[in-house]
């Protein structure tokens, strides 16, 4: 890998300038096959591995599986919900955010974030990636066929071929020590 990432100069806003560990946004389908679930699950662990908190938008599939891995390795998980009901979350949500936004708290999810993870879903998945590039946020998606899958045309996106790889790309941009890709 090289020493510098693909990503722009502008891309560092919110990485905390090393002074704490950064939040990352992990964002995916409510629902999602079993290979993806299992990329959801080790994005979380690496996050939490690396000292940084889980985003997400709370609910099931890739969120509940990323703040599953998240979790259960010690990491704070915070899940911005689109109701108005905490217990909404998920089980492995340790700090519920009830926004009452809808779709709309996707902007938040983002926002909160200092670089994104984009696993595949639908088009909530897509509009939180776009707006990732648009706040210009970091994006590694982790899509499994970068060829097919519509998060990969998102300009400015970098495509990883694994969860290690993902995470330490954004933590590696971000200024913060990442362990190397396994």
């Amino acid at each position: 890998m090289a020493a510098t990432t693909p990503f722009e100069p502008g891309d560092r806003e919110g990485g905390g300038g090393g002074r704490r560990p950064p939040t990352l946004a992990v964002i995916g389908g409510n629902r999602a096959g079993e290979a993806d679930l299992a990329a959801a699950e080790a994005v979380g662990r690496e996050i939490a591995l690396a000292g940084a908190a889980l985003v997400c938008g709370g609910l099931g599939g890739i969120m509940e599986a990323a703040c599953r891995g998240a979790a259960g390795a010690g990491g704070l998980t915070i899940g911005l919900l689109p109701g108005t009901d905490p217990a909404a979350a998920n089980p492995a949500v340790r700090v519920a955010i009830p926004t009452g936004l809808g779709h709309f708290r996707n902007f938040l999810v983002v926002r909160a974030a200092a670089g994104v993870v984009a696993l595949p879903g639908a088009a909530g998945t897509l509009s939180e990636a776009a707006m990732a590039r648009t706040l210009e946020k970091p994006l590694v998606t982790l899509t499994g066929s970068p060829d097919g899958s519509p998060l990969a045309a998102v300009p400015g996106a970098v495509t990883a071929g694994s969860p290690a790889e993902a995470v330490a790309l954004l933590l590696r941009h971000l200024g913060h020590t990442a362990p190397e890709p396994r």
